[in-house]
């Protein structure tokens, strides 16, 4: 029961169905299985490592430059974006030129920007201050919430492309009307 509840909990603060963001990167990676894998995976690991990176310029910068705020992310996420680009150039040829269409695509998501914003956002309505720990797990989950939302969305992909859909309906219309009645199922769970 603990699982089940744990899952409807990600699942009913998954930014991706809730709030409609990274949905553009949502349909590459419901597409097929091997861009699902690869997408889901880069995007976790920008949730989860910006979201740190988020608490750190948070804790750095304090009130003092809150306008800059949006500057500070970005800049974060493109110093992980180099990195991890640089890193996977130096581990592996092999892998980097396999990864680095995920890592072009997931960097600047939305879903990644938003992540980091919702989980301020959240942290400025809390009591007490989150620890780095509350942020990574937020990161982590929204991250997870990708992989539940890309494959809700694989599992529909080749009905709301079939010839059954008309033509002018079909495929990206589809998917968002799709994803707003998902989305309205989900967030009756909250």
């Amino acid at each position: 029961m603990f699982l089940i509840n744990e899952l409807i909990a990600l699942l009913a603060s998954n930014l991706i169905l809730m709030q409609a963001l990274g949905t553009s990167t949502l349909f590459i990676a419901a597409g097929s299985r091997r861009n699902l894998i690869g997408t889901a995976a880069v995007i976790t690991v920008f949730t989860t490592v910006g979201s740190a990176a988020a608490y750190a310029v948070n804790h750095l910068t304090g009130q003092k430059y809150s306008d800059f705020t949006l500057f500070f992310y970005t800049l974060a996420v493109g110093i992980l974006y180099v990195l991890l680009l640089t890193a996977m150039y130096f581990i592996s040829r092999n892998a980097f030129d396999k990864f680095k269409k995920y890592i072009h695509v997931s960097a600047f998501n939305c879903a990644v920007m938003g992540t980091l914003f919702t989980i301020i956002s959240d942290d400025l309505l809390a009591e007490e201050s989150f620890s780095l720990t509350d942020y990574l797990s937020r990161g982590f989950e929204a991250g997870i919430g990708f992989v539940i939302a890309a494959l809700i969305l694989t599992a529909a992909y080749g009905r709301l492309n079939s010839s059954k859909v008309p033509s002018s309906f079909r495929g990206f219309p589809a998917m968002l009307i799709y994803l707003g009645i998902i989305s309205m199922a989900v967030y009756s769970l909250k």
